[in-house]
């Protein structure tokens, strides 16, 4: 049990975007959630698993690729938690993965180099890891879960907290510092995603 496996959430139905982030794309074409996990497996990530469920099959569809694979939150929409808990259920039927680098579809500013520093704590820590990736000493996204807390966090995740109950309070999540090779903004309205780049 060594690997460390990506989890990428694009359940939402983006309400503010008036579409699901899912279904979004670059200004070049490249859909949101293909750009997203590409950046998780070029960090190192052994394999990608994208939790779907507004637009559940266009969304699988954008997403298909070697080393991706698609698992839908039937209850996605109660928010981030259900997805959370969707896939960390999926991943945990599987023996391999010690370690989760959980990311958003909506965080272009995520690059391969973010998530190739999350994987480096992930493989020195395996397991028992908790960090998180860090943006001029802010606390965001990415977030790794070693398998160790998989259960605690699954029953904990909730609405659109994800896995910040768990989270909270604890001295143990390690701070990733990785402002100097992206950006943790989220992108959540038209006018949001006018103004970023990756």
């Amino acid at each position: 049990m060594s690997d460390v496996v990506g989890l990428l959430l694009a359940a939402g139905a983006g309400r503010r975007m008036g579409t699901p982030k899912g279904l979004l794309r670059d200004p070049d074409g490249t859909p949101w959630v293909a750009r997203s996990a590409r950046a998780l497996l070029d960090g190192g990530c052994d394999r990608v698993l994208v939790v779907t469920g507004a637009s559940a099959a266009e969304v699988a569809a954008l997403a298909a690729a070697p080393g991706v694979r698609t698992v839908e939150a039937p209850d996605w929409a109660e928010g981030m938690g259900a997805s959370l808990r969707a896939g960390l259920a999926a991943l945990s039927a599987d023996d391999g993965p010690a370690a989760a680098v959980v990311g958003l579809v909506d965080t272009p500013g995520v690059t391969a180099e973010v998530v190739a520093r999350l994987v480096a704590v992930a493989g020195a820590h395996g397991p028992a890891t908790l960090a998180r990736a860090a943006f001029d000493g802010a606390a965001g996204h990415p977030v790794v879960l070693g398998r160790e807390h998989w259960d605690g966090v699954r029953a904990t995740a909730a609405g659109d907290a994800g896995a910040r109950g768990y989270l909270r309070g604890r001295t143990d999540v390690l701070l990733v510092e990785c402002g100097d090779v992206g950006h943790g903004d989220d992108v959540d309205t038209p006018r949001d995603a006018a103004g970023t780049t990756a």
